[in-house]
């Protein structure tokens, strides 16, 4: 059977990558391996910076054109397990699944040049770098150009949250932004004894912290979810002596730019009132992530259909926001599109994303297989 014969070259692909997982920007062996399977099938290169690889296949009937997405990268992650395949590369390992997400945009491929005569619309395979860092991969590929002339995009992500043989996504906002901030206090430091001779940085962070969780519960609107988080403080050398300074490192989550903005603002506002109110000085800087992934509201009715209609009513679910974050988010910003969650959760995928003992349960690539077809034959 076809789809059988595709799903075990899955396999094996997906194995390779776990074996030799390579970080964001760094794809360059995982890149090579994909151009030559699509060079071999005979789809055209693009001409886009490497690592990325992104292919095109002209449709029977061209007037439309989409894009089918996977990202390439791996984790700076020692992975624990007993598994065959385990990675052979110290301190780096695929414990998020994009591994199996070239692996099955691979098989799709080959399914497109098996049925050429069934696929009407010009398709876009984009097997993209750095997903899971910044500067992310998605807007450097957009930035060259990658969107031009495409209609829609499609996504998928193999989910251990979501249970074995489910299938979901929603209309709307479905995953958070993630941008991170620095904040260093200046102040005097000086003896523990003395402590009044001193502009005290490590105490005056102790305020900042608290009222960074002011700005969620005090000016926002309730229903504009969002995160604020410290994650490091970096402050002293020893235990009798008050440093000059502090440094606070953490995250903002929202999925809304507009959140985001009033977090940002606030946040600076907060920070430089308190210090000056101390005595002290504060530089704040924020770091850039990923805009919140918002999918198209008519792509997303359209995936609804399709999955129930594929695998039935009971294997669809509308899915809940959460506060993870995804690059696709870049693409959606561009153009219409829809990112989907396929289900694995099970005794195979038991252990979450970025866990060291996370695995795929490659008995969904079949199902991964047929939601990019699904995607392809109903334009």
């Amino acid at each position: 059977m076809e789809l059988e014969r595709l799903v075990e070259q899955a396999i094996q692909d997906r194995r390779h990558f776990h074996q030799y997982p390579e970080l964001s920007g760094e794809e360059y062996e995982t890149g090579k391996y994909v151009r030559n399977r699509l060079e071999k099938l005979g789809i055209e290169i693009l001409d886009f910076q490497p690592p990325s690889v992104v292919g095109y296949v002209k449709g029977t009937k061209g007037e439309k054109t989409i894009a089918l997405r996977a990202d390439m990268d791996a984790l700076p992650i020692i992975e624990k397990g007993e598994k065959p395949y385990i990675s052979k590369r110290p301190g780096i390992s695929h414990m998020c699944g994009h591994d199996g997400h070239t692996a099955i945009l691979l098989a799709v491929a080959e399914w497109i040049t098996l049925h050429k005569e069934e696929v009407q619309p010009n398709i876009v395979l984009i097997f993209q770098s750095s997903e899971e860092a910044s500067p992310s991969g998605a807007d450097k590929l957009i930035k060259e150009g990658v969107l031009r002339g495409v209609d829609s995009i499609y996504g998928i992500h193999v989910d251990a949250g979501l249970e074995k043989g489910q299938f979901g996504t929603r209309p709307g906002a479905m995953m958070a932004s993630v941008d991170d901030f620095e904040i260093k206090i200046q102040g005097s430091g000086g003896h523990a004894s003395t402590p009044h001779l001193t502009v005290d940085p490590v105490y005056i962070s102790t305020h900042v912290i608290q009222a960074l969780q002011s700005i969620v519960s005090r000016k926002l609107n309730p229903m504009d979810a969002s995160v604020i988080s410290v994650g490091k403080i970096e402050a002293g050398n020893t235990y009798n002596v008050i440093p000059d300074s502090a440094k606070i490192i953490g995250t903002m989550r929202s999925f809304s730019t507009e959140a985001v903005q009033t977090i940002q603002e606030q946040i600076a506002k907060l920070t430089k009132g308190i210090c000056e109110s101390f005595g002290a000085t504060a530089e704040v800087d924020f770091i850039i992530g990923t805009p919140p992934l918002i999918n198209d509201e008519k792509e997303a009715a359209f995936a609804e259909g399709l999955l129930q209609k594929t695998f039935g009513q009971e294997h669809y679910e509308q899915l809940d926001p959460v506060m993870g974050s995804e690059d696709f988010s870049y693409y959606l910003q561009e153009i219409p599109g829809v990112f989907v969650k396929v289900g694995m959760q099970g005794e195979k995928s038991q252990y979450p994303h970025h866990h060291p003992k996370f695995d795929i349960d490659e008995d969904v690539f079949g199902d991964a297989i047929k939601v990019f077809q699904q995607f392809i034959l109903n334009q």
